[in-house]
């Protein structure tokens, strides 16, 4: 099926009542045959390949069970793709989440978690339908590479207990604290989970040399659990920690041990565990404990699945709804909890290999979702042979993709000073502290930056007599100032300045504002002051070739002609004629 552009302009004015499924509507409207579909379930069956291990591995980065995981990849995956505005866009756990949720979970346990999910998923909803996807864009380069960076970081840190088989009691839940514990641990290290961690990276690291035809993970991890298997039989008082050592489900009272075989079922986000597995205890109090948990998930949710979908238009030449995808994202994200999905963006990942494996709409990554289903019905004690360290391994692999060393690099060296205090800064901040502190002072660093810039770039130039731009010269006791650049609060006490001494003899100035596309109440009394003082004096003031943004903020203000005090013209000529004649 062709790969055409969503209709120009559908961010902004498709309806609301349009908005739900867009994706999937525009794959209709254009045709969707049986052979668009037979490449849609070739390729959501190799992204269900990638999602299977990874939905499991970020599931037990993040502090829950494995198969949370997978009802979140099955879940949300499948009614993101159904209602989103991307149609490449596959959704699920990223590891983008793993340094927000872990956190949660330690606190609140699983029901917390969930109850955070939720939130989230309604902020989302509000934001897809305030409309506001296209303001995602304005999070800048730097910020957002810098908090992935550090992101990146903090995940590999926390797979270093599972890769050397470490004994540590607690992990702490600051980053300085667990490098310590890291290092502290050290000597518990187990030569065989090295082994199993180490023959998984190579495999992860190498296959894709070899084809890119089979997921590496499809190779390497049962290469792993092989390899456990076999030596544990050799060794049998050698143990290999495992997902079905480490993790048990509840069945009828019974503990048994892995991942259950079963499909996500309905169930009260807070009818889950608390902290500690006690019981969960929903409560106003804990509501409001949770809401700047839920802000941040919505946020990075936001940010993510977006950066997701514009990557997804770059490599396929289509176009995205911005706002369609937040609203898929929000209901997900509402839904999920209640079949045990924990929270779910878009994947940059397993979107690019679903373009890559020819997915043609959203049907591939619903049958992602479907095979992630069957997979976990049909393969679940197979799934819990797989070493916990052969999973580490992945997201080692997976920190060290999203890490964008090469642009991180790049930045530092290409990029003004600014810019590469604002990447360190967020790169800092988010291995420090968390995810939120990161964004909130890199996005208020890069706005404080770029109104210093602005401020650099407004100006006020007084135009002599002689201009080459006026002709003929304007008579004795007119003067003309050229006022460039926007004007606001960054910048409107500069150019406003210049006003400020005037020279006796002066009777009429002119204020080009040709060149100021916008201005807010800050410069607006900047000029009201300036007016006033000036008509103390006597001066009249005549404003040229008003732009339509500055003219509204005028006739709100009601500064409008005022005989011998104040002209207002659009037009430059004509300010220049109404000062010859003053």
């Amino acid at each position: 099926m062709p790969r055409t552009r969503l209709p120009s302009g559908g961010e902004t004015d498709r309806p609301l009542r349009e908005l739900p499924a867009a994706a999937i509507r525009h794959m209709f409207r254009n045709g969707y045959r049986a052979e668009d579909l037979w490449s849609d379930l070739l390729a959501g069956m190799v992204v269900g390949v990638v999602a299977l291990p990874l939905a499991m591995a970020l599931s037990i980065a993040s502090g829950v069970p494995p198969q949370y995981g997978l009802y979140t990849a099955i879940v949300a995956g499948s009614v993101i793709a159904l209602l989103g505005g991307s149609r490449f866009q596959v959704s699920g756990p990223t590891a983008a989440f793993v340094v927000l949720l872990a956190p949660i979970s330690a606190q609140f346990g699983i029901g917390g978690l969930l109850l955070a999910t939720f939130g989230a998923g309604l902020i989302l909803l509000a934001l897809g339908l305030a409309r506001l996807g296209t303001l995602i864009q304005f999070v800048p380069y730097p910020v957002t590479t810098g908090f992935t960076t550090g992101i990146a970081v903090v995940i590999a840190t926390l797979q270093i207990e599972d890769f050397l088989g470490l004994s540590i009691a607690s992990m702490p839940p600051h980053y300085a604290e667990r490098v310590i514990a890291i290092f502290g641990a050290l000597p518990t290290a187990r030569l065989e989970e090295i082994a199993i961690g180490i023959l998984t990276l190579m495999a992860l690291l190498l296959w894709p040399r070899f084809s890119t035809r089979l997921p590496a993970p499809l190779v390497a991890l049962p290469l792993g659990a092989a390899a456990a298997a076999l030596l544990q039989h050799l060794a049998p008082h050698l143990e290999v920690a495992t997902i079905q050592s480490q993790f048990s489900y509840l069945v009828d009272g019974a503990v048994i041990p892995g991942i259950p075989n079963l499909p996500p079922m309905f169930g009260w986000p807070w009818s889950q565990p608390g902290a500690g597995g006690e019981p969960f205890e929903l409560s106003f109090g804990l509501v409001r404990d949770l809401a700047p948990s839920a802000f941040a998930i919505a946020m990075l949710g936001a940010i993510e699945s977006l950066l997701s979908a514009v990557v997804a238009d770059g490599m396929t030449g289509t176009k995205h709804d911005p706002n369609a995808e937040l609203i898929a994202q929000g209901v997900g994200n509402i839904v999920a909890p209640f079949f045990g999905g924990i929270a779910a963006t878009g994947a940059i990942a397993r979107t690019a290999t679903g373009i890559r494996a020819g997915a043609r709409s959203p049907m591939a990554s619903i049958f992602h979702a479907a095979f992630v289903l069957a997979a976990m019905v049909a393969l679940s004690r197979l799934l819990g042979l797989l070493p916990m360290a052969s999973l580490a391994a992945l997201l080692l692999v997976v920190a060290w993709n999203m890490s964008e060393v090469n642009h991180f690099g790049h930045i530092v060296r290409v990029a003004p000073r600014s810019d590469v205090f604002v990447l360190l800064t967020c790169f800092g901040l988010t291995v420090t502290f968390d995810m939120v502190v990161s964004v909130t002072a890199g996005v208020l660093l890069a706005a404080l930056l770029f109104m210093r810039r602005m401020a650099l770039l407004s100006s006020a130039q007084l135009l002599g007599p002689e201009h080459a731009a006026i002709t003929p010269p304007l008579p004795p006791g007119v003067l003309v100032y050229d006022i460039g650049g926007p004007l606001f609060f960054g910048a409107a006490q500069k150019a406003m300045s210049a006003l400020d001494t005037v020279e006796d003899g002066v009777r009429t100035i002119v204020l080009d504002l040709r060149d100021v596309p916008a201005m807010d109440a800050t410069a607006l009394v900047g000029l009201e002051s300036a007016l006033t003082r000036l008509h103390r004096m006597g001066v009249l003031v005549i404003l040229a070739g008003v732009q339509p943004q500055p003219a509204q903020v005028l006739a709100r203000a009601e500064l409008r002609d005022e005989e011998g005090k104040l002209v207002v013209r659009e037009s430059f000529e004509e300010a220049i004629a109404a000062a010859r004649r003053s």
